[in-house]
């Protein structure tokens, strides 16, 4: 009972600063200038601070585990069931298949998945394989996809010298080379970054309540039914994904719960800092987050019931 409290808490703290942002949006406090700015500060400044810190933090051995391959095998069957569909069927382009692709496949790791964890799972650590995997694999491809689409321009050169350019995937790279090599930062040299990095997951759920001003959820347009995809593949069938992988994997009790929990989390709120930023499907991206986000918590629900 206590993990359903608190679980009911995180995400309660989660809308409220969503409608914070929703609020100031409405009222026009910060101008139509908004938005595009507290993207670009999050993309280049605070999301790379806080990912720095993460990955300092990390230990790279939580990588090979088979919690952490059901888990993989779970996100990459909701890319590529969303991606087939998008291109194959609805001819949609590059930059807006990726978003949505993520939309149906990338956990919000942090801001709801570490709460979910800590509370619920019993160890928060539990969100670290996950987390590394997005930042390190999903992140830098789906990044490079997004830049090489939307630039115009693609070419070898282009692609290859997209990871160094992105200040995400620099951060991160560099906070996990500093663990893997075991150096230690003095707090000093650390808690800058603690402090710049604090404020990016509020800024992210602010920038979306902003978004949300004088928008209607899944309004008819040419985004809806991808926004319904990404939605149903993200609650549906990537928990179910997990479910299948684990127990096929050997998985059985906390742990094959502790999978499923974790696909069964909604979509992250990096996904719209990235549509924003690629200009790339900014509709289907918060569509997609606000309805995954709403119904995350009775599918919670309904897998702690069954498999806890």
């Amino acid at each position: 009972m206590a993990g359903v409290t608190d679980m009911l808490q995180g995400f309660t703290i989660i809308a409220v600063v969503i409608l914070v942002g929703f609020v100031v949006g409405r009222i026009g406090l910060l101008g139509p200038a908004a938005r595009p700015v507290i993207a670009r500060l999050t993309f280049f400044v605070l999301a790379p601070s806080l990912l720095f810190t993460i990955m300092l933090e990390a230990d790279v051995a939580d990588l090979v585990s088979p919690l952490v391959g059901a888990s993989v095998a779970a996100a990459l069957g909701a890319f590529g069931l969303y991606s087939l569909v998008a291109r194959l069927v609805w001819r949609r382009r590059v930059a807006d298949t990726v978003v949505g692709a993520l939309g149906a496949g990338y956990v919000n790791a942090n801001n709801i998945g570490l709460p979910v964890a800590g509370y619920v799972l019993g160890d928060a650590t539990l969100m670290a394989p996950v987390i590394l995997v997005q930042l390190l694999v999903f992140s830098p491809v789906a990044l490079t996809l997004l830049d090489a689409s939307t630039s115009g321009v693609v070419t070898l050169r282009r692609v290859l010298a997209q990871p160094v350019r992105n200040p995400i995937i620099i951060a991160s790279a560099a906070g996990l080379a500093l663990s893997v090599l075991g150096v230690d930062l003095p707090d000093a040299a650390v808690e800058p970054f603690r402090i710049v990095g604090g404020g990016a997951v509020p800024l992210m759920l602010i920038a979306f309540g902003i978004s949300l001003a004088g928008q209607r959820i899944l309004e008819p347009g040419a985004q809806r039914r991808d926004a319904i995809l990404a939605s149903s593949i993200k609650l549906l069938v990537m928990p179910a994904l997990a479910l299948l992988v684990g127990t096929v994997l050997g998985l059985h009790g906390h742990d094959l719960f502790v999978v499923v929990t974790l696909a069964a989390l909604p979509t992250a709120q990096n996904v719209f800092n990235y549509a924003q930023r690629y200009d790339a499907a900014e509709v289907l991206a918060r569509d997609t987050i606000a309805v995954t986000t709403l119904g995350a918590l009775p599918v919670l629900m309904v897998v702690a019931a069954t498999l806890h």
